[in-house]
């Protein structure tokens, strides 16, 4: 009894901190981001990916670079790769500090669902779970992306069920084990073709299990000086319009002329996208030989000398900022501030239809929206996608590791829950009244 009393008392402790720290946790509700705190979240991201394997194993080097992100006015990164054994305590409390969240993908190269032969099978899947596993135990872990930019002409739309598919079984891993409800969702690319079914597919149908809890596109549209109207924002803000889920930009920063201005943050941030749009995030952090660097550790070297460069560009180091693309983004998030809507207000009134789920047009989408989902380990045949029967596995299927979990508790154990609760509505009045 002492020690439930102990570990109650532990866990409001825990509860009140998180409504206090710098970046507390982020949660889908309806078609918006929200903070613990109750304010909507608006993206304001880099994309970071210093080393191909996982930039968040190297303490003092995300030290440096949450520091330079904190001048810059960011409050995201996106990691693309990780590895899930590695030690991330200390990266992930430095970007924590400073109010910083992670965007993280869950596949790698090995694991990622492929658009011309698609599968979602259990390798993928405990590789999935794996990442899952380490990163939902930090408080500022936003997000999970299943995929990225998996489909790229509505010809290999019929790989958008594997896509949805490890939504529901991420979905289903992780309630399983009691984490907390980190959104998952999937990143686009931005295809005309495929606009807008894809969105409205994995965010479609009767059963919430199966539906993505976020999406996001990869847009470069917006290049120089241009307009809302000319980028053709407008037309993907009138596709988002009434999205039963937060969508958002989950890489931006067209190059084509230089130098960037990233005035399609006043449009994606402002009055004309906000309501609808929950941000964007911004490639990316290091000068490459792509050069869209906001930052740079140094100049190109040989890469046969320093080991540290890869292809001549150094990958650690006190970061300088690449003028006048950082001053220029900087600017524009200066300036830039969504109040959005709190929680108490929105959650009372919100009511979001899900959209149609797409069905198949010859020469286009290719895949019945209301076809069902591969299990895992199973593969569709073309004539089951594009249809809503029961599709035929022609693989062999193995079960999901994914399982409800449970167990009974005496009745000492429902009368300190009970108190617990109690005292973490006192607890959690205090700090709102505070």
């Amino acid at each position: 009894m002492l020690q439930s009393v102990i570990s109650c008392w532990l866990a409001l402790v825990f509860s009140v901190t998180a409504v206090f720290a710098a970046a507390p946790p982020i949660s889908a509700v309806g078609s918006k981001f929200f903070t613990a705190d109750g304010d909507q979240f608006y993206i304001k991201g880099i994309a970071y990916q210093l080393v191909p394997t996982d930039p968040l194993i190297d303490t003092e080097q995300c030290k440096r670079d949450a520091k330079q992100m904190q001048d810059l006015g960011a409050n995201a990164i996106r990691v693309y790769h990780v590895d899930p054994i590695g030690d991330h305590q200390g990266c992930m409390d430095a970007f924590a500090d400073v109010g910083i969240y992670l965007f993280v993908d869950l596949d790698d190269f090995p694991t990622q669902i492929l658009p011309d032969s698609p599968s979602w099978n259990q390798s993928q899947l405990d590789a999935f779970s794996a990442i899952m596993d380490e990163f939902q135990q930090y408080d500022n872990t936003a997000l999970f992306f299943v995929g990225n930019e998996v489909l790229t002409t509505a010809e290999v739309s019929n790989a958008a069920p594997y896509v949805k598919a490890a939504v529901r079984d991420m979905k289903a891993y992780r309630d399983s084990r009691n984490y907390r409800k980190i959104p998952i969702g999937y990143s686009a690319a931005d295809v005309p073709g495929l606009r807008p079914m894809l969105q409205n597919y994995l965010a479609c149908g009767d059963d919430d299990a199966e539906r993505a809890e976020f999406y996001s596109l990869n847009v470069y549209e917006w290049c120089g000086d241009s307009s809302y109207a000319e980028s053709g924002y407008s037309q993907l803000q009138k596709n988002a319009t009434g999205y039963n889920v937060p969508i958002f930009v989950s890489e931006t920063g067209c190059r084509i002329s230089k130098p960037r201005l990233f005035t399609d943050q006043a449009a994606i941030l402002g009055p004309e996208m906000a309501d609808t749009w929950s941000g964007a995030i911004v490639y990316e952090w290091i000068q490459e030989e792509n050069d869209y660097g906001l930052i740079s550790y140094g100049p190109k070297v040989d890469p046969e000398v320093s080991t540290d460069a890869l292809d001549g560009f150094p990958r650690s180091g006190t970061p300088t900022t690449v003028s006048p693309d950082y001053g220029n983004l900087k600017s524009q998030w200066a300036t830039l501030s969504p109040s959005g809507v709190k929680l108490s207000a929105y959650s009372a009134s919100a009511s979001i239809t899900p959209p149609a789920c797409p069905t198949s047009t010859a020469g286009g989408w290719i895949v019945n929206g209301n076809a069902p989902l591969p299990s895992v380990g199973q593969t569709l045949d073309s004539a089951a996608t594009a249809s809503d029967t029961t599709p035929t596995p022609t693989g062999s299927a193995s079960q999901a590791s994914a399982s409800a979990t449970g167990g009974g508790t005496t009745a000492s154990g429902k009368e300190v829950t009970g108190m617990c609760l109690g005292l973490l509505g006192v607890m959690l009045g205090f700090a709102v009244w505070l």
